[in-house]
């Protein structure tokens, strides 16, 4: 960021217009939502985005967060700067350091976001005391997926609650020819499960680890443990089918009954319901397992994050674009489709919401009351991205080698962590 900065020193002066005349709203979003569920949301924004007006054209870079972010900083070293580009957790504090990024405040206090937007969204949207992006959503990381006829086949007659049930209940599961957990491994996925392993092991330490990035908690005895765990369920519990297999499709080996169970985020519900699925006949949801026994919540949330124009229809195409975002009939059909729930607090889910969003929504606010919340490291919500990706990668050697033992992985991770503070 350091290299960005010199380099923009002189676009930075630029200012971000507010209320230009006769200008015509348009926008040119930068976003890595190129498939299934994901592409269908962003389509529903594009939609209204022109139904209000505006011109709407997008830019979707597949695969890995990773390539959006040299996509931007391609583009922002070129000095085309996109108008609205999908961000999140620290990634917006540090191009906000920039002085490239818009600020919004003006139409946020016209709307009234403030009083509106989930609090703990609040210092990711300002990272400085100022609006430069618009909250989409919250995603939940931590729900496990689970297929009853495969439960009820193996006699596990509830969802595991703690490891050592889910442990149990896998051998059972097993034991009947049945996929335990599904999965497809890739980095983000394969720490996906591990940092909700971490979670309900140790509470304490996935907030030393993960959310401060203290090495010597990775270094830890508890971290130890978790890599265990880890090691258990994809030695045993996973099947040599995760390798290869689209990320997309892992759920759908609980819908059609091949697997008992899946660890992922609440964005399997748009893929579940897409293909055609039924909450409560072809699967159920609960809180993944934790071992301190009470709710908890692993947050994500996907933003938009808005950088300076001089062009006066892109300058009004942001203001059209981050109100479209915030209103209440978007948060409603945008997170319908995609699974996750409302960044606005007001928005009601009694009707069209699957009933495990409603579960969200009050697990939520259940681990606000409990100081349970916490924020995601592997959807890229606490350490920076450098640091997040030595930790995802180490998570990764780990699954794809067998050999690695819960220690050499520990210290793996300090040292890789470590070297990029």
């Amino acid at each position: 960021m350091k290299y960005l900065r010199t380099a923009l020193a002189a676009a930075a002066a630029s200012t971000f217009l507010i209320g230009v005349a006769h200008a015509e709203p348009k926008t040119n979003m930068l976003h890595q939502w190129a498939t299934g569920s994901d592409a269908q949301a962003i389509a529903k924004l594009g939609e209204m985005f022109e139904a209000k007006g505006g011109k709407w054209q997008q830019t979707s870079i597949a695969g890995h967060t990773a390539n959006t972010l040299a996509k931007l900083r391609a583009d922002v070293i070129a000095g085309n700067a996109p108008p609205a580009v999908q961000l999140k957790g620290p990634e917006i504090a540090e191009w906000n350091e920039t002085g490239m990024t818009a600020n919004l405040d003006d139409l946020a206090a016209a709307e009234g976001w403030e009083k509106v937007v989930a609090p703990e969204l609040l210092p990711v949207m300002k990272p400085a005391g100022h609006w430069v992006a618009a909250p989409m959503n919250i995603h939940r990381i931590n729900w496990i997926w689970a297929s009853p006829k495969v439960m009820e086949a193996a006699g596990v007659t509830e969802i595991p609650k703690t490891w050592a049930e889910f442990n149990a209940a896998c051998d059972k599961i097993v034991a009947t020819g049945k996929i335990c957990l599904s999965h497809s491994t890739a980095d983000w996925t394969d720490s996906t499960v591990f940092e909700v392993v971490v979670y309900g092991q140790d509470l304490d330490l996935f907030k030393k680890a993960f959310v401060e990035g203290n090495v010597d908690a990775m270094r830890s005895e508890g971290m130890v443990k978790a890599f265990e765990q880890f090691r258990t369920m994809t030695s045993k519990y996973m099947d040599p089918g995760m390798n290869g297999r689209d990320w997309d499709s892992m759920s759908h080996l609980v819908g059609r009954g091949e697997a008992a169970f899946h660890i992922m985020g609440d964005w399997t519900i748009g893929l579940l319901t897409a293909a055609g699925f039924k909450e409560g006949t072809d699967y159920t949801c609960a809180q993944a397992p934790t071992d301190w026994g009470k709710p908890g919540f692993i947050l994500n949330s996907d933003s938009i994050v808005f950088f300076k124009q001089t062009d006066p229809d892109y300058v009004e195409g942001q203001k059209l674009l981050a109100s479209t975002i915030l209103s209440p009939e978007f948060q409603t059909i945008f997170n319908q489709t995609k699974g996750s729930i409302p960044a606005r607090l007001d928005v009601d889910l009694s009707n069209g919401f699957n009933p495990c969003q409603q579960i969200a929504q009050k697990d939520l606010q259940a681990s606000i009351d409990a100081g349970t919340l916490v924020r995601s490291m592997a959807h890229n919500m606490t350490v920076p991205q450098k640091v997040r990706g030595a930790i995802m990668d180490t998570i990764t050697e780990f699954v794809a080698t067998p050999g690695m033992s819960a220690q050499d992985a520990a210290n793996a991770m300090a040292d890789a962590a470590e070297a990029q503070m």
